[in-house]
């Protein structure tokens, strides 16, 4: 059996910096044409979105600025390509692995729109070598993470002593809409930020690392209306219905138990949890189907607060925080992320 281990995960913010209670007046002001009460509402979801900060590819004023949508994919592009090629430079010198030593690449964005994507200007920036992989994983939303782990692990198992990188760079500033004042647009605003990550993965006989019991996809069916984009001429405006944390409870044994039973373990043998932060209600409803089991999620509700949702990196950055721990061989972890589709992907890792 060929083995495929999670080499290394590395993580890069964004330039500009801003602690939630620094954008509320921000806020109040752009919705100072909108009735008290849904004002006070608003400001209220900031409040109680669990994050304290995040990042972003623009200044403040920037992102309250009318924009057209090529505008905003401007920035977009020109900050994605540098926080891809930084990102992708620090994991690679993490592992003391060469760019050219990169079988497979795979980037995944879903926050702006580039024809070439992300992977073409890497192979340029970094020098990776001529006959390289690569693939764009590009419409999956906040579960590309791990959908680019799964297909970066399929790839190895078929081809040994190979390696890959997986590089995630989302802004869902770019997205965001100016003069749209539903309940998806506020939610939306106050859950996400910008950011970047990138999980090295290896075939080779002497790959370090966690190794990956099992990936799978499991797909919701009739549920392509609970989460996306629309795309309209001021760019890519928020779906999220309010539905998706009792679909996943409701899915949710489903998801996680036949999973685990296929490669011989079951949820009391997990003893990690890398679980995506889709926001507060996600992860509250999670935790409480995981919570009566003993598991905690605190990492998954660290990152939030740190760093806000980044859509499909933010799952890699809690897998950071796993990495960087001694954790004793034969210890399992199940990676989980939800996304457009509606799907859910799963990765089974062991020390």
């Amino acid at each position: 059996m060929n083995n495929v281990h999670v080499a290394g995960v590395a993580k890069e913010l964004p330039p500009y910096c801003r602690e939630t209670r620094e954008i509320l007046p921000f806020v109040d002001l752009w919705l100072s044409g909108q009735e008290d009460r849904f004002r006070r509402k608003v400001l209220k979801i900031f409040e109680a979105a669990g994050v304290d900060r995040r990042y972003g590819i623009m200044n403040i004023e920037e992102v309250f600025t009318a924009t057209s949508f090529a505008q905003k994919n401007e920035i977009y592009a020109r900050e994605v390509k540098k926080l891809g090629k930084a990102v992708l430079q620090k994991a690679l010198d993490k592992q003391g692995w060469e760019s050219r030593s990169l079988d497979y690449i795979i980037t995944v964005s879903c926050t702006g729109i580039m024809i070439p994507s992300l992977d073409a200007y890497l192979i340029n920036e970094l020098n990776l070598k001529q006959d390289v992989v690569r693939l764009p994983v590009t419409e999956m939303g906040c579960a590309a993470g791990v959908s680019g782990m799964i297909y970066a692990s399929k790839f190895l198992k078929a081809n040994p002593g190979k390696r890959a990188a997986v590089v995630a760079v989302e802004s869902p500033t770019a997205t965001f809409q100016l003069n749209d004042f539903s309940m998806a647009n506020m939610v939306s605003a106050a859950i996400f930020g910008d950011g970047a990550a990138c999980v090295l993965l290896s075939s080779e006989e002497d790959a370090s690392g966690p190794a990956i019991l099992g990936e799978e996809m499991y797909h919701f069916f009739d549920a392509t209306h609970l989460m996306g984009f629309d795309v309209v001429n001021t760019g890519l405006k928020m779906i999220l219905d309010p539905a998706v944390p009792s679909a996943i409870s409701e899915h949710f044994p489903h998801i996680i138990h036949p999973f685990l039973k296929k490669y011989d373990t079951s949820i009391e043998k997990i003893d990690h949890l890398v679980f995506h932060p889709g926001g507060r209600k996600i992860v509250e409803t999670v935790e409480s189907l995981f919570g009566a089991l003993g598991k905690n999620m605190d990492d998954t509700r660290e990152t939030l607060r740190l760093y806000g949702n980044m859509s499909s990196a933010t799952v890699l950055y809690v897998l950071e925080r796993f990495m960087e721990r001694e954790i004793k061989a034969g210890e399992q972890g199940l990676i989980l992320s939800f996304g457009p589709g509606f799907s859910a992907q799963r990765v089974l890792i062991q020390w």
